[in-house]
């Protein structure tokens, strides 16, 4: 786990003050990184890299990078590839390996099967290879996003890094994108290569990228298919989901140093936090995050409960509103873009708790996305349920469950009165995009907060539609997998994005064992009345893991997750912080914010809703960037600028 920067002149042409660029990048990515730094600029200078270094495998000298071969090809490297010890394995024939590494395994990989190496890498990952022989820049990203990779084209040179904020010293302006901000405002997060930066794109999931003969390509070489397998029964999907997700559980604990777990109190973190424990003594630190100054926020009990079935030392971490006014610009700091929820200042608090003891931990994304956890599901899937018995189609076993088998679940739907009410605002049974997208949209209640006819919601619908019908990947019919498969696609990277930054704010690598590409491919395969039988979310998962985790974990109706007490704190201690905020977003004129609409609102509104977070995130990424964007050109100048 580290931060990797670097550039290269598209027509290979040696770049101006090459050395400071890249020691500029590395600066603003230092944090990833705190056990070394490296930079590698290439003999005609028309390329380099720069690395800051979290010391995971071989914490020798011998894992420091950039790291050469032989051949003169260079690499920096960002992640951890799982399956490295079978690499060198299959390599050793043909590669003199120096280090422990994995970084070392990907140089060797590509050595032997050049680009399509990527076929080879099981685990999370973002590199940069340059190819002396080819003069090539090769670059890619993991299958799901979950390290980054940024990029941006000025004046003829590709800038990338880790984080987003170190290509701002580049731009002639920091502007807002308005199609990613229109994505932003609708799903809190942006679903295509675009940021909020305008100029600054991300490389998606999946992907590679290219620059050689004087051009720059991006191609996918992954995708998920759900082609339902309906060769086989519920006994040897529960068989084979058990001896997959071990596999991945132990390929994620492969460490030089101690494997500590988020424990949410929640069904994924649970499983994955006492699967590791039972793996190994050392790995048994587990991490929590509670809120006591109010009731209603405080899940520590059941967290216990996962950490007690491993003997496991539960480290709690009390978070207060004081810890909101101290940290809450760090963390839109880390997380470059106002994304996703209030979870990721929860998160910036364990993270922190949890550096401190450890310096790898587990965590639970994709449980939801990849076996059905979330409560839109079962609300869509109930509206398909009457549906289908209205027109006979629940006969059609491949994509429904019936209606009697559903009504039994409906309780978890208790809490949700408001998404139902905007689900149904516009009537039944309308087209499955149309339906899914009103249960997705975060923009419903900010009519007149935002200047909408200046942003492009066309395109954003456009976007989402292509993604949700895209029969390629998932069948017409299949409402369940078009669903998970859209927030497996768009949704989850945003929350990867919290989970990679708030982590690496404190030097903390963070690993997603649900996101292993055979687990996704298997999960993938199942049908949709096993993965989600009679409507009960997650159902198989609970069912092949009952044996491990407490039944009072699975047995929750309360999951929140990461619930934060915004309404109180913004209703009573930070009232006044949040009026500042929102006062200064009137006092600066923002792009297609009105105001004086947002005050009026938050006045006479309840204090916290999805809408007052997302936008005084937004106020807040304003203030942290575009109001320093010259503090950011000054550090390429050599200035004295305080970022």
């Amino acid at each position: 786990m580290c931060g990797i920067a670097g550039l290269v002149a598209i027509d290979r042409s040696p770049v101006k003050d090459i050395e400071r660029r890249l020691a500029v990048m590395s600066r603003l990515v230092a944090h990833r990184g705190p056990n070394g730094s490296g930079v590698w600029v290439a003999d005609g200078r028309g390329s380099g890299f720069a690395h800051r270094r979290l010391s995971i495998l071989d914490l020798s000298e011998a894992g420091a990078q950039p790291m050469q071969a032989p051949s003169g090809n260079c690499i920096v490297h960002n992640g951890e590839v799982y399956n490295f010890l079978e690499l060198r394995n299959q390599l050793a024939s043909r590669w003199s390996f120096r280090s422990g590494t994995d970084t070392e395994a990907v140089l060797a990989a590509y050595d032997r099967w050049g680009m399509d190496c990527l076929t080879h890498l099981r685990g999370m990952f973002a590199f940069a290879l340059w190819d002396e022989r080819k003069q090539r820049l090769f670059c890619a990203r993991d299958r799901f996003g979950i390290k980054p990779f940024y990029y941006a084209i000025v004046d003829g040179v590709l800038h990338f890094a880790s984080e987003a904020k170190a290509l701002l010293p580049f731009l002639p302006n920091i502007e807002t994108d308005r199609t990613a901000l229109a994505e932003y405002l609708t799903f809190q997060c942006c679903i295509g290569e675009n940021t909020l930066f305008s100029g600054i794109k991300q490389l998606p999931p999946g992907h590679l990228l290219v620059v050689e003969s004087g051009a720059v390509s991006v191609k996918r070489y992954w995708d998920v298919h759900y082609e339902i397998d309906h060769d086989h029964n519920s006994s040897y999907f529960q068989r084979r989901l058990r001896e997959i997700t071990e596999e991945s559980v132990k390929l994620h604990l492969r460490s030089d140093v101690p494997v500590g777990a988020y424990v949410s109190g929640g069904v994924d973190s649970s499983l994955l936090g006492i699967m590791s424990g039972r793996s190994d003594g050392a790995n048994r630190q587990f991490f929590h995050g509670r809120f006591t100054e109010y009731p209603g926020y405080d899940e520590s009990a059941y967290a216990q409960a996962a950490a007690g079935v491993v003997d496991g030392n539960l480290h709690v971490k009390d978070i207060s509103h004081s810890d909101f006014r101290r940290h809450i610009r760090d963390v839109i700091y880390h997380l470059d873009f106002p994304v996703a929820g209030p979870g990721s200042f929860a998160q910036y608090m364990v993270s922190g708790l949890a550096s401190r003891q450890v310096r790898v931990v587990l965590g639970g994304q994709g449980g939801d996305e990849i076996f059905g956890g979330y409560a839109r599901y079962l609300l869509a899937y109930f509206e398909q349920c009457i549906k289908a018995a209205t027109d006979g189609s629940y006969k059609n076993g491949n994509y429904l469950v019936t209606i009697e088998s559903i009504v039994p679940n409906l309780g978890l739907l208790r809490d949700y009165w408001p998404l139902m009410r905007e689900f149904w605002r516009e009537g039944l049974f309308g087209p499955m995009d149309d339906r899914y997208f009103r249960l997705i949209n975060r923009a419903n209640d900010m009519k007149e907060e935002v200047v909408w006819d200046e942003l492009d919601m066309a395109a954003v619908l456009d976007s989402y539609r292509g993604i949700f019908n895209n029969s390629k990947n998932v069948r017409k019919q299949a409402y369940f997998d078009a669903m998970t498969h859209f927030d497996f696609k768009c949704l989850l990277p945003g929350l990867l994005t919290v989970e990679d930054r708030m982590s690496m704010a404190h030097g903390l690598e963070s690993r997603v064992p649900f996101l292993d590409h055979p687990l996704v491919e298997f999960a993938a395969t199942l049908p949709p009345d096993v993965k989600f039988s009679g409507g009960r979310l997650k159902q198989l998962l609970k069912d092949v893991f009952a044996d491990l985790v407490p039944q009072e974990i699975f047995d929750r109706r309360d999951k929140m997750g990461f619930p934060v007490p915004l309404k109180e704190w913004f209703a009573g201690p930070l009232n006044d912080m949040i009026s500042e905020i929102f006062g200064t977003m009137k006092e600066r004129r923002r792009p297609f914010i009105n105001a004086d609409a947002v005050l009026a609102n938050f006045s006479q509104a309840q204090p916290f809703s999805r809408k007052t977070w997302g936008l005084l995130s937004l106020e807040l990424w304003y203030q942290t960037f575009h109001d320093r964007g010259a503090d950011y050109r000054a550090l390429l100048r050599g200035d004295h600028a305080t970022v």
